[in-house]
């Protein structure tokens, strides 16, 4: 039988329930079953406050049910506890729930209860005032999962892959913590990745170089030349068809794309400009590294929209389509 994915709340006052309703309307579109950890009688007053037909089953905590259950109707696993928070406007309180739903989704992947994570936006603020100490999800679900080295965090979509080597911080501080080391590591993440989970038997990691122009050979800095041109040459002699740097306002455009399958960047910005830019709605923000799959919608709670039953699940969809591919992939292994 088909293990189902693991779909976790998110903070319950943004769009991550109405979009996980939405995604099961949907499930004649190929979407894989999945299950969602939540609070059963917040998403029934959900559905019925926006006029959708959702039936829901609650499921045990075998998840055996999710997958038989998907198709008439949405398999909910408790929480074990009532989020607060209204529309748009979250409740301190309910962090404990919002990590507790990513606490379970993990415990049900590594016991092979779910074939693989998806997780609903968070809000790190709110996360932050409740004393959540970690920069975002990915280094939660690192800690999680035992990892010794850090994740790796890749956008990816059918017209573009991106890594960000540096990705939460200020640009000052991006540029002055970027290194050879740093680069390597995440050059090395993604080749297995792509190897492994995206079924890529010789993979092409196109590195962008830092400053404009990759540094015009040090008239623009020298970072280029000290730090990213010797971590390509330590991923080459590891094998890894590592190319560059290259200049990032070039790389980009299509017939560039075609030249690659990941593109390594030195910055946020540098990395998710480009694939936002390109597909917005349905880009997947996916942590590399890990024991096991995790992916997510590229987007975030949207506080402005939550409750009005506009939001777009498209982002959502294409989480849940190519966590099912990973999983599949791996399983062939």
């Amino acid at each position: 039988m088909q293990l189902p994915l693991a779909l976790t709340m998110g903070e319950p006052a943004g769009i991550g329930g109405e979009i996980a309703l939405q995604a099961w309307l949907r499930r004649g579109e190929g979407v894989p079953p999945f299950y969602l950890i939540d609070d059963p009688d917040r998403i029934a007053r959900l559905a019925a406050k926006l006029g959708w037909t959702v039936p829901s089953r609650t499921i045990g905590d075998s998840r055996d049910a999710a997958a038989d259950a998907f198709a008439e109707a949405l398999p909910i696993a408790p929480l074990g506890g009532s989020p607060a928070a209204g529309a748009g406007r979250p409740d301190p309180g309910d962090q404990k729930l919002v990590l507790r739903a990513i606490d379970l989704a993990v415990a049900d992947v590594r016991a092979g209860r779910a074939a693989a994570l998806v997780t609903n936006p968070i809000n790190k603020d709110a996360l932050y005032r409740a004393g959540f100490h970690h920069p975002g999800h990915t280094e939660y679900l690192a800690e999680l999962a035992g990892s010794r080295e850090p994740a790796v965090m890749m956008l990816a979509s059918p017209q573009l892959r991106v890594v960000p080597v540096t990705i939460h911080l200020a640009l000052r501080e991006a540029i002055a913590t970027l290194s050879s080391a740093a680069i390597v590591h995440a050059g090395r993440i993604v080749d297995a990745a792509l190897r492994r989970d995206f079924g890529i038997a010789a993979p092409v990691i196109a590195v962008a170089g830092l400053n404009p122009h990759a540094g015009e050979a040090g008239g623009l800095g020298r970072e280029d030349i000290d730090i990213v041109a010797p971590a390509i040459e330590t991923l080459r002699r590891a094998g890894i068809d590592a190319r560059g740097p290259l200049a990032a306002d070039t790389m980009f455009h299509a017939a560039a794309r075609r030249g690659y399958d990941a593109a390594l960047c030195m910055y946020h910005d540098q990395a998710l400009i480009p694939i936002k830019t390109l597909d917005f709605d349905g880009a997947v923000n996916v942590t590399l590294g890990l024991s096991f799959i995790r992916t997510s919608p590229d987007h975030g709670t949207a506080f402005d929209i939550a409750g009005k039953g506009i939001a777009r699940p498209d982002s959502l969809i294409a989480a849940l389509k190519l966590a099912a591919e990973m999983a599949e992939r791996r399983n062939q292994r």
